[in-house]
């Protein structure tokens, strides 16, 4: 059985920062593309991060960018999301998902007209990340 499993959600100040992980089984993160996700409150899935088979291929939407890294341990099957410079708009659930190929590959979500990543399928429950003071 494919699965992901996310963790390091938590509560944390503005300006702090958590480290997010991705965890697999039943199948290798080294062949996939991983993106991360997150739903705020009362708000569509977002994509915010995504890296490929190859760690040259990074991308970060303008949300995020410059505040989180993300990065993968193909030892460990598991990719990292580091975030920092917290502010109360990070707030939500963060999810990864897998897809079936190597790259990243940039969409608006058909449906919640959301930016997203093609193809991302095999997701996580989600982790809760609470910025507050």
């Amino acid at each position: 059985q494919l699965q992901l499993v996310e963790s390091g959600g938590g509560l944390v100040q503005p300006g702090g920062s958590l480290r997010l992980s991705c965890t697999a089984s039943g199948f290798t993160l080294d062949y996939h593309a991983i993106g991360w996700f997150r739903q705020a409150p009362g708000k569509e899935r977002e994509g915010i991060s995504c890296i490929g088979v190859s760690d040259s291929t990074i991308d970060y939407y303008d949300s995020v960018k410059g505040r989180f890294t993300i990065s993968r341990d193909n030892a460990k099957n598991t990719v990292y999301l580091q975030m920092s410079s917290l502010n109360l708009d990070d707030t939500g659930v963060y999810s990864c998902a897998a897809s079936p190929g190597p790259g990243c590959i940039r969409e608006i979500t058909r449906g919640t007209m959301m930016p997203g990543y093609y193809g991302m399928e095999s997701w996580g429950e989600g982790t809760l990340v609470t910025v507050s003071e």
